[in-house]
């Protein structure tokens, strides 16, 4: 049965990206901000390419798997629907796929957590074309990239091509991704950066929202507006990095102690972190997280009760009496922070002796510390506070810690 004619890709798809789905390079990289509408672009191009290449098939990965049907599969459901392709396609979410009807074609959706069904991929018809990277900051290890690299493989019938796409936005420099890249040329490598004012999809509300960034988070809008990497002078935390380690071994270490805190806020994230504590070695394992904005005091609860730590001490951030209180209204055994106005630079002195290290699920964390710094006079020079942006997940670290480093006795007044 023939496939329907495809409208008219560029009016479909809009402008400033015909650079992008024209390229038939190896690597396809996009950096950009939100709201570039790079992945929706890359989704409406990678069904194109299905329907312009009938024997070719596409595979979309994130860093988890448990992430791929609330952002690329629900991506592509968009574009097979902008695209007035919802008659040629079968898409389910067990087995995760989209199949095409006519051709057999499919989409296939990996987590890089799942590294065996990672290296041994294949299809039952055509070949492996294209890849999909989606939040491709979140893979802290190269090596992962390089094991997906090698294993798209093998020949391609005349006139194909294979691509992998990756798109991300850019939070530190200090990233693999930068190097790789960006910071040197490669003739297999197309690299674009792309902003929300090449998005004519936003409207006026969605615009007023990158603006006012613009005007009061200067440093977030350099990552998040301008599609830049986050260049972190002053950073507070520089004793960082990522590790897959396993939690229930870290558990097992002698006289480790574990944290639970939260960081309130409704426009700003609320950051609920979990550590490890290993005084003996000196290091913070972070290996879980959950950050929420615009969420009630009672969501916040029901939250920390699925995640399993329902039953155990929360600290909160002080200034917050009544959300304390609500929560332990909820059954969650909340307690305030240590107060004093010199809490905040002694407990940042205290974490500063320490290794960070930092579970790769932990995103929203690791984008923080990276961008962590203290802030800057109004001549350019540091002072010996943070800046509050990028300070929730940060803060919240802050009051588990310091109530295991310090006594139940000390005081800052």
């Amino acid at each position: 049965m023939p496939m329907m004619e495809i409208l008219d890709f560029k009016q479909i798809i809009g402008h400033n990206y015909g650079d992008f789905v024209n390229t038939r390079k190896r690597y396809r990289v996009c950096k950009g901000s939100r709201g570039s509408k790079k992945s929706k672009t890359t989704a409406l191009d990678m069904i194109r390419k299905l329907k312009k290449y009938p024997e070719s098939n596409g595979l979309c990965v994130r860093r988890y798997g448990n992430t791929l049907r609330d952002s690329v599969y629900s991506d592509l459901k968009w574009a097979i629907h902008k695209l007035k392709m919802d008659d040629e396609f079968d898409c389910t979410v067990s087995p995760m796929q989209i199949v095409h009807k006519y051709t057999g074609q499919k989409i296939l959706f990996r987590g890089l957590d799942d590294g065996l069904k990672i290296t041994s991929i294949s299809v039952d018809y055509g070949v492996l074309c294209w890849v999909w990277i989606e939040e491709a900051y979140e893979i802290s290890n190269e090596d992962d990239f390089n094991k997906l690299d090698m294993s798209i493989r093998g020949e391609v019938p005349d006139g194909y091509f294979k691509q992998i796409t990756l798109t991300f936005n850019p939070w530190s420099a200090t990233s693999w991704l930068k190097a790789r890249f960006f910071d040197e040329y490669d003739e297999d490598t197309f690299v674009k950066t792309t902003t929300w004012e090449c998005n004519e999809w936003l409207d006026e509300a969605d615009r007023n929202i990158f603006l006012k960034m613009k005007e009061k988070n200067p440093r977030r809008y350099r990552i998040e507006g301008e599609g830049e990497w986050g260049i972190a002078e002053g950073l507070i935390y520089p004793n960082h990095r990522v590790e897959d380690f396993d939690v229930n071994v870290i558990r097992q270490i002698p006289g480790i102690k574990s944290a639970f805190n939260l960081d309130f806020g409704f426009t700003d994230p609320n950051a609920f972190v979990c550590e490890l504590v290993d005084n003996t070695n000196m290091k913070i394992y972070i290996f879980d997280e959950w950050y929420k904005t615009g969420v009630t005091n009672k969501v916040i609860a029901a939250a920390i009760k699925e995640k399993g730590y329902g039953g155990q001490r929360i600290v909160c951030d002080n200034a917050e009496p009544k959300s304390i209180a609500e929560l332990q209204e909820e059954g969650i055994k909340a307690e305030p922070s240590r107060k004093g106005k010199d809490s905040v630079n002694h407990g940042i002195q205290l974490i500063q002796n320490y290794e960070i290290i930092i579970h790769p699920r932990c995103v929203e964390f690791r984008k923080e510390i990276d961008n962590y710094c203290w802030s800057k006079d109004k001549d350019g020079k540091p002072t010996d506070k943070p800046d509050h942006e990028f300070s929730h997940g940060m803060d919240s670290m802050r009051y588990g810690v310091s109530k295991i480093l310090m006594p139940d006795t000390f005081s800052f007044d």
